[in-house]
């Protein structure tokens, strides 16, 4: 039996978009922590809008190579965490015992190689993201850029894995028949502006996401 699409929207800033990420029933929200993001929030910023996420929706950390103390301050309104820096094994496995939440650990990709590179990490993490590898490895999500989605049609994973890079409602059908993924990690694709999220573009990504992976 094909499992539903689990939907991710990350970069949430404002209490607006939060209840209505909420009322989409999104099964997860994504905050930015860090600091050179255009959607960066502070964990304190982040508790606020929390509240308004209701008790279903798993609250995500994005962090790109933090501190124990980056993690420690935000940790109690998390559910997830979410490494997008160049983390080794070693520390995705030291984050995940110390803090005790589950782990997404994204990896870029722009060629078969880096899929490869996706195996250190599975004895370690509890889930996978596949992004598309920014031009020259600078800047982390969010860049509204896609990679070859073919790459990932026979991959095999003993972990749940998240399609990221590039999405928008336009695309995200092709991109689950193309990738099978079950998972998907939306952010720049449903803005209006950069970091900017735009309510009608939700609801037509979450609303054709479904339809698709259905």
């Amino acid at each position: 039996m094909t499992l539903p699409v689990q939907i991710k929207i990350c970069g949430l800033t404002t209490e607006e978009t939060v209840a209505h990420a909420r009322d989409l029933n999104v099964d997860f929200i994504g905050f930015a922590f860090y600091p050179g993001s255009v959607r960066a929030v502070t964990p304190e910023r982040a508790s606020e809008l929390s509240a308004y996420a209701g008790p279903d929706v798993k609250k995500v950390g994005f962090f790109v190579d933090p501190s124990d103390t980056e993690v420690e301050a935000a940790i109690e309104i998390l559910d997830l965490v979410q490494l997008h820096g160049t983390e080794t094994p070693e520390r995705v496995l030291a984050v995940r015992e110390r803090f005790e939440k589950p782990v997404i650990k994204v990896l870029p990709v722009s060629e078969a190689d880096d899929l490869a590179a996706a195996r250190a990490y599975f004895r370690v993490a509890d889930y996978l993201m596949f992004d598309a590898r920014s031009p020259g490895g600078k800047g982390f999500g969010g860049l509204g850029e896609a990679f070859d989605w073919s790459l990932l049609k026979d991959f095999k994973s003993p972990l749940p894995w998240f399609l990221a890079g590039g999405l928008r409602p336009e695309n995200v059908a092709e991109a689950l028949d193309v990738t099978g993924a079950r998972l998907l990690d939306v952010s720049s694709g449903v803005e209006s502006t950069r970091g900017v999220k735009d309510k009608d573009l939700m609801t037509a990504f979450v609303e054709k996401a479904r339809t698709a992976g259905s």
